[in-house]
C-alpha cells in the first residue's frame, strides 16, 4: 500500500497544512478519505486525480472533512471523467450529498449544456452509507470501518485498509478510543489524529478557555496518543490532523516518545508512505523508517 497525506490540517486555515484528506493506492485501486478544504488541489500536487478515484470514504460529517466535496466532483469533470463517483460515508451522508447536488444544479446544468464535454459521469454520484464492518472487500483490498468516539458528532468511523498482508488504520476524529485500539493491533501504520495540548497554550481571537477544553475533549491529546499507539503494538505511529496547525514540534515529540518507543512521525501535507518498503517520501528527501 501507498499513503499520501494530502492534507494534515484542521477548520483553523494555514497556508502549510490543508484539510483533512488521505490518498491510499493499493494495487490498481486509489481510495480518498476525506475531501477537506484545498484536497482537490494536493490530489494534483500528489501526482493523482480527482478522475482517477475508485471510492471516497467520508469518516464524519464535519465541514473540515466534506468542503471540498462539489470541487471533487467539478475537478473531475475537467479531467473526464467517465464513471459515476462512489462516496461512502456514514448515516446522513446521502441527504447531505443531495442536498449539495441540489444547491448546484442550476449552474450545473448550465454548465453541461454549455461547455458539451464528452462525458458528464462525474457529476452521477452512488452514495452509500455504512455503519461499522466490512465496507469494501476488492481487488485485494479490504476496508473495514471502526465506530470511533467524537460525540456530539453521533456517527464517526476510522478506517482499517488490509492489503497484501499489510495493514494501515486511520483514526478519524476521536478521543482516546478502545474500540480503535483493539482495531489498530499490530498495525503496520497508524495514522492518528491529534490535539496538541499545553497548559500554557494561549487563547487567541475568540477562543474561551471553555471553548478549547471542549475542542480538546473530543480528539486524542498529544499526552494520550503515544499510549493509543503503544497499546495498539503499532509499528509505526503518523500523526496527522493537527489541532491547533501551529505547534511545537519537539514539544510534541518528547510528549508521544514518552509513551511509544517506534518510529513517530508528524506528518506533513504531501507525505507519502510506501507500506511494504517502510519508506517515506517527503519533497527531496527519503527516508527508511
Amino acid at each position: 500500500m501507498d499513503i499520501t497525506l494530502l492534507g494534515t490540517g484542521c477548520p483553523i486555515a494555514n497556508p502549510d497544512r490543508y484539510g483533512a484528506g488521505n490518498l491510499i493506492r493499493s494495487g490498481e485501486q486509489t481510495f480518498l478519505i476525506d475531501v477537506g478544504s484545498g484536497v482537490t488541489q494536493r490530489l494534483l500536487e500528489a501526482g493523482a486525480s480527482s478522475a482517477a478515484i475508485d471510492a471516497l470514504f467520508i469518516t464524519h460529517m464535519h465541514s473540515d472533512h466534506l468542503v471540498d466535496l462539489y470541487q471533487l466532483l467539478m475537478s473531475s469533470f475537467h479531467q473526464s471523467r467517465d464513471v459515476p463517483h462512489r462516496i461512502f460515508g456514514p448515516p446522513g451522508i446521502a441527504k447531505f450529498t443531495d442536498g449539495l447536488m441540489e444547491l448546484w444544479r442550476e449552474e450545473r446544468e448550465l454548465r453541461i449544456k454549455h461547455e458539451k464535454r464528452a462525458s458528464n459521469a462525474a457529476f452521477d454520484v452512488e452514495v452509500t452509507e455504512f455503519e461499522e464492518g466490512v465496507i469494501w472487500d476488492q481487488g485485494g483490498l479490504r476496508v473495514t470501518a471502526v465506530r470511533v468516539e467524537h460525540a456530539p458528532i453521533r456517527h464517526a468511523f476510522g478506517f482499517v485498509f488490509e492489503a497484501d498482508c499489510q495493514k494501515v488504520v486511520f483514526s478519524g476524529d476521536t478521543k482516546y478510543c478502545q474500540a480503535l485500539i483493539d482495531a489498530a493491533q499490530g498495525a503496520d501504520a497508524l495514522i492518528h489524529e491529534v490535539f496538541v495540548h499545553v497548559d500554557t497554550m494561549p487563547l487567541t481571537g475568540a477562543r474561551t478557555a471553555a471553548g478549547r477544553a471542549s475542542v480538546q475533549n473530543y480528539h486524542t491529546v498529544s499526552d494520550q496518543v503515544g499510549k493509543v499507539a503503544a497499546e495498539s503494538k503499532a509499528k509505526c505511529l503518523i500523526l496527522n490532523h493537527f489541532v491547533p496547525p501551529r505547534f511545537d514540534r519537539d514539544f510534541l515529540l518528547d510528549t508521544v516518545r514518552a509513551d511509544y518507543p517506534g518510529p513517530i512521525i508528524i506528518g506533513e501535507d504531501l507525505m507519502r508512505f510506501d507500506i511494504g518498503k517502510r519508506r517515506l517520501a517527503h519533497k527531496n528527501g527519503v527516508i527508511g523508517y
